[in-house]
């Protein structure tokens, strides 16, 4: 996969490694030529001078051709830009963009970019940490908003239906892991002792997962 990343600083530079090291074709563009010192000596993909929104910078990393596309510099006007360049005018399968001004998140779901904050990744993570150690993430969407969370549940939840956890916007069973075997429960299957069980939940909604596994529903 050829994937273009705007911005070589610690995140897009260590992006950039990771995936030169799973062997993907990586091009890098900054305007800071001293920028290339962060990537690590022998840096199999290529490092182009340039600004991101420009065009003709764009088109010597090889835009035309990109299956991905991700804008990580440290200004969010230009990352926008040449996030919506390289999706608009060049029709990049994959364009993704970062955001340092969390309140800016709405204009980029409006314009279709996926994007990750920084600030709210890192405070919703950190409540996480705090208050629910108990329940650790094993993957996160967007900015750390939902959340996917593997509990064992508690011998005493055993005969109910898995489907009382489910909270409308909050909560979901997805998956539970039974004697070794992976299920999509249906509507009415019971808890049983053992069961693995993996919750969608939103991350507001962590407190309340916590008491649904802390004490029996209804008490």
């Amino acid at each position: 996969m050829r994937v273009i990343i705007a911005g070589c600083g610690r995140v897009g530079a260590a992006l950039a490694t990771q995936l030169v090291t799973e062997g993907h074709d990586v091009r890098l563009i900054d305007r800071q030529p001293k920028a290339r010192g962060l990537l690590p000596p022998g840096f199999q993909g290529a490092f182009h001078v340039g600004n991101s929104f420009s065009r003709s910078a764009l088109e010597s990393a090889g835009i035309a051709h990109a299956d991905a596309f991700v804008a990580l510099t440290s200004g969010d006007n230009s990352n926008i830009v040449s996030a919506r360049t390289a999706r608009d005018a060049y029709r990049v399968p994959v364009v993704l963009a970062r955001i340092h001004d969390p309140r800016r998140a709405d204009l980029y779901q409006e314009l279709g970019i996926p994007t990750v904050s920084s600030v709210r990744w890192a405070v919703n993570r950190f409540h996480q940490m705090l208050l629910h150690r108990h329940l650790s993430p094993e993957v996160s969407f967007g900015s750390g908003e939902t959340l996917l969370v593997r509990s064992r549940l508690p011998s005493y939840l055993t005969g109910r239906r898995l489907s009382e956890f489910d909270v409308d916007g909050e909560i979901r069973v997805v998956e539970v892991t039974r004697g070794g075997h992976s299920l999509l429960p249906a509507h009415g299957v019971l808890a049983e002792p053992g069961d693995l069980v993996t919750f969608s939940v939103a991350a507001t909604a962590l407190g309340r997962l916590g008491g649904f596994l802390d004490k029996e529903l209804g008490t």
